[in-house]
């Protein structure tokens, strides 16, 4: 052990030998920007990634954290994470909306309002950030912005927990503005309109800082200007010459990213639920057991990071019941109301559609049919097979067919089922008659003749 421990120390001394010279010119001084891609919806997986970058930044002594975006938006609860992560940072982060082509839509909205210094490439834009639970644009809010003839909008919203969803994304992004010192309006016309503008819109506007073609020119522009980061702090940015620097999501990440896409965690749901079926019906097989619980448990753990409705999961277990009962006890109509609970389980299931999380049509549709012609083939199946006459012991050998091989009076030996048999029986037989064994005692086969119904005689030998 003492060997491989001294190998291993070898190993990792040699390689940083080898690293030495680029790593101190990297992290002397803070010379590094590290860059974190989010390239798709934000969600759990995208918080735990920006986390870790912004950790190790900060470990690392990195003079910036550029965070180059490309999304359609995603989870507010993750969108929050990433926000409080960025206002909390002790390292500047840049936000950058990259490459052309690219765009911050909704919650990628609020995320560059919230970093440092924002910045986009040619042909990209940003905007829709009207939240997801809305479904659309609602102009005309209490403590809207007025119109251009200073009169207040009077068109009243259309209820409620609307009103309220709309004024907290529009507090919320206002105040990421004043922070920042950038357009608090036109944030909020985001909110309430949808409105979106393209990188040259965004710049006039005073949405973004600057339009840079690539993280190069982006750190040749952004070199001397000062900003203030987590505690009141002011830096100036020295980002000329920096090494830079891509952080790849670590193990963690990358299993949230897989498992927190609704379609991977609704089949998780299903393969755990089938494989504790299988282990109920056959216990002893061990292998669909613990295969269904592993992903049964990592199914609901990622639905726990999810926005799910309640009622949409207890209509899907209602209706797998439903099925269940329909293979045994077969009446159509309860096997089509597990069907239709089924399916209306899982369009429920997530509470908010947010862009990148949504369930499949496709998904649906498969699973269900699945899981329906599963119930009630196999499992019918199934309780036909433990109905049926039993094919091991006595019950099994009753009525088969022997021949006589010797006989002395009323005992002797028959072939039968591919063995020799000890017999007896109530009549003399000669050696290759047809018998038929009509009950099995200590391992001695009662026979008789086939014609002869003789059942309650040998019954009493029991």
């Amino acid at each position: 052990m003492q060997i491989i421990k001294a190998a291993l120390v070898a190993a990792i001394g040699v390689v940083a030998l080898a690293l030495g010279p680029l790593g101190s010119a990297a992290e002397e001084n803070g010379r590094l920007a590290l860059i974190v891609t989010i390239d798709g919806a934000i969600g759990p997986a995208s918080a735990s990634y920006v986390k870790e970058a912004l950790t190790t930044a900060a470990a690392r002594r990195a003079e910036v954290v550029i965070l180059k975006m490309n999304t359609p938006g995603g989870l507010n609860s993750s969108m929050r994470e990433i926000i409080a992560d960025v206002l909390g940072s002790s390292v500047p982060v840049v936000g950058y909306v990259a490459p052309s082509g690219a765009h911050a839509a909704s919650a990628g909205t609020y995320i560059l309002y919230a970093t440092h210094i924002a910045a986009m490439a040619p042909g990209t834009n940003i905007g829709a950030a009207t939240p997801v639970q809305i479904g659309g644009p609602l102009p005309g809010l209490p403590g809207g912005a007025p119109e251009k003839d200073g009169k207040e909008k009077k068109d009243e919203p259309k209820d409620a927990m609307t009103a309220k969803v709309t004024n907290d994304a529009v507090a919320f992004i206002r105040s990421l503005a004043e922070l920042r010192n950038r357009n608090a309006d036109w944030a909020e016309k985001a909110v309430r309109e949808a409105a979106t503008l393209s990188a040259n819109g965004a710049l006039q506007e005073k949405v973004i800082d600057l339009v840079a073609r690539d993280p190069a020119e982006l750190l040749r522009q952004i070199d001397g200007r000062v900003v203030e980061v987590a505690g009141g702090k002011t830096q100036r940015l020295a980002t000329k010459n920096l090494v830079v620097e891509a952080v790849d999501p670590g193990w963690i990440s990358q299993f949230l990213a897989v498992i927190t896409d609704p379609n991977v965690a609704f089949i998780l749901l299903m393969v755990g639920i089938y494989g504790l079926i299988f282990e109920f019906v056959s216990p002893g097989a061990v292998a669909p057991g613990v295969v269904g619980t592993i992903c049964l448990l990592i199914g609901l753990y990622a639905l726990n990071l999810l926005p799910i409705n309640y009622a949409g999961l207890g209509l899907m277990l209602v209706g797998i019941a439903l099925l269940a009962v329909e293979a045994f006890s077969p009446t159509v109509v309860v096997g089509l109301g597990g069907v239709v609970a089924f399916v209306l389980g899982a369009l429920m299931l997530l509470r908010v559609e947010a862009p990148g999380y949504r369930l499949s049509w496709s998904v649906i549709a498969v699973v269900a049919a699945m899981f329906a012609g599963f119930v009630l083939v196999v499992l019918g199946a199934l309780r036909r097979a433990r109905n049926s006459p039993s094919r091991i012991g006595a019950q099994a050998m009753r009525g088969l067919p022997a021949e006589v091989l010797d006989w002395n009076e009323t005992e002797g030996h028959v072939f039968t089922n591919g063995e020799r048999w000890q017999a007896r029986g109530a009549d003399a037989f000669r050696p290759g008659e047809r018998v038929e064994v009509a009950n099995i005692v200590d391992l001695t086969l009662v026979v008789r003749r086939p014609d002869r119904p003789t059942a309650r005689e040998v019954n009493a030998d029991d």
